[in-house]
């Protein structure tokens, strides 16, 4: 518990309440006459939508970022991204440092929080965060450099590439090439550098650290090992299932070649564009690896009920790398899993009563718009701009929820005075199937 206004509250509000006011603040600036590129003020509702896609670094967009911002609208906009993508806890802590202020335990459990640390001692492992994204933001936007600068010149090529750099880190689909990057799928240089950096991004802070202190006293976690190996394990059926599409097969028809199949494949895999509508909507529901930038229910929490499912019906205890998981992960990622299924659902039941833009297959493209923005992944199959305003707030509220996280979200609504219960009730069984 933290104290705010001398009343205290639960760090999952307080993580809630930071991103509301970033979000507030974004909002704001996005609405004055100069960020828009005409000298207009943007319509309020477009502002805050856009503000909210950008601290839940979804990049799902009612405006033409290209086009319909200026320079500090963008500008606005990439912050808003780097906050939201490293959390902004993260840069409390950087400014603390600067100002050689130590900071309170309550505001390092509240980092622990947003950061998904489980002990305090792993609170050093936020300012490798903050260098290493860094150093990998600024490696990432040198070597779109290489590849932009010829065609856009030294000042729009140096900014083309940090924006897109900081945008892919964070897992955001915000871009200033136009409706999206498909111009780009016969150039497998900045793909594989734009892939690299969204694989960097999702990751996750913690893997990165058992990564990069890796050594003879300190062994991978099993947090980790399980990470990487989900992930690995999705990215490859993802790959296949891209590869053996109908529609990918029809859109690359005639196209590209064989090498821009593959990268442009390899692409759809890491961050699903346009084909295989289905496989995308199940990729954008997982989403990332838990503590990353990356939104959706997470790879661990897939690997988990997969494990429980094989486990129910082997009769065996689901155990990973000689480990069992603690009846709390199994339940947590249950809850996680259902609450976020009917969440989708509800929010498509809404979208498809109240927005007559959907049209032909409406249906599809609302539970798309939802799992999207649920996933902070930013892909529309052109709804997003024809929204009215009951569905930019169903919208906003999904990549609200799904970057804040539902535990964290739902934490701050019903234990904002937690108490324990001292009694159980007796067990009994109930037929199931």
């Amino acid at each position: 518990m933290i104290h705010l206004f001398h009343r205290r509250i639960t760090f999952s509000l307080a993580l809630t309440i930071g991103f509301l006011i970033m979000i507030l603040i974004g909002s704001i600036l996005l609405s004055l006459p100069f960020a828009d590129k005409a000298g207009q003020a943007t319509a309020y509702s477009d502002a805050l939508f856009t503000a909210t896609s950008a601290v839940c670094v979804t990049g799902l967009s009612t405006v033409t970022t290209a086009t319909h911002w200026s320079f500090f609208g963008q500008l606005v906009i990439m912050i808003l991204v780097e906050v939201g993508g490293l959390g902004f806890m993260t840069f409390a802590v950087m400014l603390s440092n600067f100002a050689h202020q130590r900071m309170s335990l309550g505001a390092r459990m509240l980092t622990g929080e947003a950061l998904n640390l489980n002990h305090l001692s792993q609170f050093r492992v936020v300012r490798l965060i903050i260098r290493l994204s860094l150093v990998i933001q600024l490696i990432g936007a040198g070597l779109l450099f290489i590849a932009l600068e010829p065609q856009l010149g030294l000042g729009k090529g140096i900014w083309y590439s940090l924006f897109h750099s900081v945008a892919a880190y964070c897992n955001a689909g915000f871009d200033l090439f136009g409706p999206s990057l498909e111009q780009l799928n016969n150039n497998p240089y900045v793909l594989t550098v734009i892939m690299l950096l969204i694989g960097a991004g999702s990751f996750g802070f913690l893997v990165w650290r058992d990564l990069l202190t890796y050594n003879i006293r300190h062994k991978i976690t099993l947090h980790t090992r399980f990470a990487l190996t989900v992930g690995l394990i999705i990215l490859v059926l993802s790959i296949i299932g891209f590869l053996f599409s109908e529609q990918n097969l029809k859109q690359f028809s005639g196209s590209l070649n064989g090498v821009d199949r593959f990268f442009n494949t390899l692409f759809l895999a890491v961050t699903p564009r346009t084909a295989g509508i289905a496989i995308t909507i199940i990729l954008m529901f997982i989403g990332g690896t838990p503590g990353s930038t990356a939104g959706g229910v997470k790879t661990s929490t897939i690997g988990i009920l997969f494990l429980q499912s094989i486990g129910t019906f082997t009769g065996k205890e689901p155990a990973f790398s000689h480990r069992r998981f603690t009846r709390d992960n199994i339940n947590r990622a249950l809850t996680l899993f259902f609450s976020a299924i009917l969440l989708i659902i509800l929010a498509t039941l809404l979208l498809t009563m109240t927005q007559p833009s959907l049209g032909h297959n409406g249906v599809t493209k609302a539970v798309f718009e939802a799992v999207s923005a649920f996933g902070t992944v930013g892909l529309t199959l052109g709804l997003t701009p024809h929204l009215n305003l009951f569905g930019k707030i169903i919208i906003m509220a999904l990549m609200f929820i799904g970057r804040v996280g539902i535990y964290t979200f739902m934490y701050s609504i019903f234990k904002s005075h937690p108490t324990k219960q001292s009694y159980r009730y007796p067990e009994e069984e109930i037929i199931i199937g």
